[in-house]
């Protein structure tokens, strides 16, 4: 739609009691992450775009952004930062990610839920202060910086949700 490949993330079908039925869309464009609301026509039409997703794994970081393998074909693609987006900063070496591909192109790196990182950097915690409610910054091995609790000290792996980007456990080794 205008030149862009969208997501329908919610629709509804309405038939009012005068008139012709419509859809209301919910669409969200997958490479710019613009949420748009139309609606359309019982009559009209929209293109449907086939998008394959294949499993793809981060090699290296590159100038332009980052190298990834497919890893059905064992091609190697560069994919730039423009795509990744904000999920940059969860981004870890070896990491195994979907990505949507479009005419041999990608358009959209989607990671895990759950990633596990090791604390790179966090003020030190008071001895007794697991059971006190609280949070502090820390900083994990890719360079982002979440809150966590008190008690969590450098080198401790922790769960992170790369959709919000809390902290949900610490991970026993």
């Amino acid at each position: 739609m205008n030149g862009g490949i969208f997501i329908i993330q919610a629709f509804e079908h309405v038939k009012p009691g005068k008139g012709s039925a419509f859809v209301r869309l919910t669409l969200k464009n997958i490479q710019t992450q613009q949420v748009l609301e139309r609606t359309f026509k019982s009559s009209e039409k929209l293109d449907d775009v086939h998008l394959e997703e294949k499993p793809f794994q981060n090699l290296y970081d590159t100038a332009e952004g980052f190298m990834f393998m497919d890893m059905e074909s064992f091609e190697q693609m560069e994919v730039t930062r423009e795509v990744i987006g904000d999920d940059v900063k969860f981004l870890q070496e070896n990491l195994q990610v979907k990505a949507f591909c479009y005419e041999g192109k990608v358009l959209k790196i989607e990671l895990p839920i759950f990633i596990e990182a090791d604390i790179s950097h966090t003020e030190p915690g008071l001895k007794g202060d697991s059971s006190r409610a609280g949070n502090k910054p820390a900083q994990i091995e890719t360079g982002a910086t979440i809150q966590v609790p008190l008690f969590i000290e450098i080198g401790e792996k922790v769960k992170i949700d790369t959709r919000t980007g809390e902290y949900v456990e610490r991970v026993k080794q």
